[in-house]
């Protein structure tokens, strides 16, 4: 995830000459602004207002996207915060990629972090930029510029109507100090054109009539064509192979082992083959013979872990992580006890495009050149220079848009596979996984187990929690200590929900040790915690008689703010969460509706990633167990503005469909150290007759930070169709995928 840029306001903006007739306002790696790394002067017709902004003698407007974009629709949302200030219309806007450049400030994608992090920033760019051009127009007629204005791309002077477009600026606002932050005016909210309105991706077109754009598409003259082969099982590596067979085959041009390094999530053991084309790699690769040491990891099954995760509930050793008041005692006071386990498994983030890698290594000058779908350049570059000690200043690395993320792209795997192969062939080479490979080899969602109690009193309150939590670790070396680091998302926060609402609370948790790499899956840890909490709350409200929406009101309480460190560090507004869970009953018209045989609605809301959402899923089931998800109400509370509202909706959609696919099919089965699934004909996803018959979206205006939307929406839909399922069956829903529970009802 991504460090925010921190800089005060003050020092955030500076100018810079970069020859005759040339603007630079941009944003370091520190929040100070920096030039680019070439500063060729700019071409007579054109100038250049900073690494970002680019207005030529026509008053078209470029505007650089840092961030990797990976179908969350960053590279439109971002822009059209600097478009707004900058008083520009949108149809003169032209959008370009920007490659990793320290210039450029952090350039990730992942934790919902690229809005939160740029939005106020990219408001005082474009801004400063307007107020330079303001400034410009007012010394070219000699007035002051408070009588003059920006709008559509031009300044007018408000007593005369004089009119200057933004081209015709450009010679002098080259020649213009940066004004102080203090005497840069924001644009007043109620006053926003772009903003809020629905803006189509900018690559739309591109992608539609199939025009090349994704790291898999990528072309250079003599390129060569790569296939890397992992050993089947986690950890393992090749002992030998019959190398000299595969490099006769035709269209082969070089095939050889690669040692790696013991990192998992880095450089694995391998056999790569370069060939003259694609679909010669594939072929070599079904006539590759190799002898495997399969290590340790040859040991695990999932069976073995489960038995596993059986034994450890209750036992001693689990680690505390939180501890209050007296639990048992609780559990012995309280009318009504439910105990219940809940499971999840391995999955995959199954992105579209598979992983892929473009490298060229000149060994002449030891640079090397890099075209990489990446959700994490700077991680990506890192993990090159820690692997082959190639400097960061000899390496380009282009960011190429990516055929989806979900977190897979926040590892770096792929980059430092094409770069071990790049540096063997002395050409340029396009490394693609297959699907099996992108399955199979995948940084997985952990799974995990959770065994849990809850008690409530005479009242229907809810006076005992506790929650034995059985996750899953590798064994790393940190400060030259061997210690187990649970994967991504597969550990529980002590702050969790319910966790500190309640005066008696236990969480404890178990790590098993194994083999197999994890890595982020979309809305890390909440993605899973949250149907696990929210679907036992549900248990706990029906057995204490009371409405879900009254229990959990009830839960979260009347404080504004929890004490405690709230997830990414951030406070927990129960104000917040309050009012989404009351607008999503309103909207839902919660305890108003009548529902049929087999037709019930369930609720659920949860805190990540900044931002707060709460659902309302309606479902019919038939007798025979036939899931329909009939409606779906979303209301999200993601700040003080909706950036895009035709992105941020598609942003809803997409999670909710997102997540209602990985609530229904997903799963991966370990045997032998090994996938048993191979592609999607075994490993199921979502298909549109299965998707939900309508999806309303509400979103709440707070006078709290823009927050990002691609991950907070996605956690709360599980549990809300799973307690939906209740509602209409009588039937819950304790281990996923939902595949494998009968919903069959009579």
């Amino acid at each position: 995830m991504n460090t925010p840029v921190s800089a005060s306001r003050r020092n955030f903006l500076r100018t810079g000459a970069m020859g005759a007739g040339a603007l630079v306002i941009g944003m370091g790696a520190g929040g100070a602004l920096a030039a680019p790394a070439s500063s060729a002067a700019p071409a007579p017709d054109a100038f250049t207002p900073n690494v970002f902004i680019r207005i030529d003698r026509k008053g078209v407007v470029t505007l650089v996207s840092k961030q990797p974009e990976i179908g969350q629709g960053i590279k439109t949302s971002l822009p059209m915060v600097i478009a707004e200030e900058l008083e520009i219309d949108w149809k003169d806007v032209r959008i370009v990629q920007g490659d990793l450049n320290p210039a450029y400030g952090s350039q990730g994608a992942g934790g919902s972090t690229s809005t939160p992090t740029n939005y106020e920033n990219f408001h005082r760019l474009g801004a400063t930029a307007r107020t330079i051009l303001v400034q410009a127009a007012a010394q070219t007629w000699g007035v002051p510029a408070s009588e003059c204005s920006a709008a559509h791309g031009a300044v007018v002077h408000g007593p005369t109507k004089r009119k200057l477009g933004y081209g015709a600026l450009v010679p002098l606002a080259a020649t213009l100090p940066v004004p102080d932050a203090a005497t840069v005016q924001l644009k007043d909210p109620a006053s926003y054109r772009l903003l809020g309105t629905r803006i189509g991706g900018v690559d739309n077109a591109a992608i539609v009539s199939g025009k090349p754009l994704f790291g898999i598409d990528i072309q250079l003259p003599g390129m060569l064509y790569a296939v890397y082969v992992k050993c089947p099982v986690f950890g393992g590596k090749p002992l030998s192979a019959n190398l000299d067979a595969v490099k006769a085959m035709s269209g082969v041009k070089d095939a050889f082992i690669i040692e790696g390094t013991e990192n998992l999530n880095g450089l694995r053991p391998g056999v790569a083959i370069v060939a003259t084309s694609t679909w010669a790699a594939f072929k070599a690769r079904r006539a590759l013979e190799v002898k495997w040491d399969e290590g340790v990891g040859a040991n695990h099954s999932w069976a073995d872990f489960a038995a596993q995760a059986k034994a450890a509930a209750g036992k001693p050793g689990a680690t505390t992580l939180r501890q209050d008041g007296d639990v048992m005692k609780a559990f012995a006071g309280a009318v009504k006890t439910v105990e219940a386990s809940y499971s999840y498994p391995f999955i995959s983030h199954a992105s579209m495009e598979p992983q892929n890698c473009t490298a060229w290594f000149k060994p002449a000058d030891g640079t090397l050149e890099l075209w990489a779908p990446t959700q994490n350049p700077g991680a990506g570059q890192a993990l090159v220079t820690t692997t082959f000690g190639i400097p960061k200043e000899k390496i380009t690395l282009h960011i190429i848009r990516s055929g989806g993320g979900f977190g897979r792209r926040l590892s770096s795997d792929f980059i430092v596979e094409a770069t071990a192969i790049a540096q063997k062939t002395g050409a340029p080479v396009k490394l693609t996984w297959t699907r099996e490979d992108d399955l199979q080899h995948d940084h997985f969602r952990p799974g995990g187990f959770h065994h849990l109690r809850g008690g409530v009193d005479a009242n229907g309150k809810l006076v005992g929690w506790h929650n034995h939590f059985v996750t899953f670790a590798n064994r790393v070396e940190r400060d030259g200590k061997s210690i187990l680091q649970p994967g991504s998302g597969g550990s529980l926060s002590g702050d969790e929900f319910p966790g500190r609402w309640l005066a008696n609370c236990l969480l404890e948790q178990t790590a098993l040790e194994c083999r197999i790499p994890m890595g982020p899956w979309r809305a890390p840890g909440s993605s899973v915690f949250s149907w696990v909490f929210h679907s036992f709350i549900d248990e706990l409200a029906h057995v204490a008689g009371r409405d879900p929406v009254a229990f959990r009101l009830e839960l979260l309480g009347d404080k504004d703010i929890v004490p405690g460190t709230g997830e990414r560090g951030q406070p927990y507004s129960v104000a917040r969460m309050r009012n989404v869970l009351k607008a999503v009953a309103d909207k839902a018209d919660w305890g108003k509706r009548k529902f049929g045989p087999g037709q019930g609605a369930g609720v659920a809301f949860h805190f990540s990633h900044r931002g707060y959402v709460a659902e309302v899923a309606e479902v019919t089931v038939s007798k025979e167990g036939q899931l329909k998800v009939d409606r779906v109400v979303v209301v999200s509370d993601i700040g003080a503005q909706i950036v895009n509202l035709s992105g941020a909706e598609n942003q809803v959609q997409g999670s909710v469909i997102d997540g209602l696919s990985t609530l229904m099919y997903p799963e991966l089965n370990i045997e032998k150290g090994r996938v048993v699934q191979s592609n999607f004909h075994d490993y199921q996803l979502l298909r549109m007759p299965d998707t939900p018959t309508k999806i309303d979206i509400h979103f709440l205006k707070t006078d709290y930070p823009v927050t990002g939307l691609g991950e907070p929406v996605l956690p709360p839909l599980a549990p809300a169709v799973c307690n939906a399922i209740f509602a209409a069956t009588g039937k819950r829903v304790r281990e996923l995928p939902l595949s494998k529970t009968d919903l069959s009802w009579s």
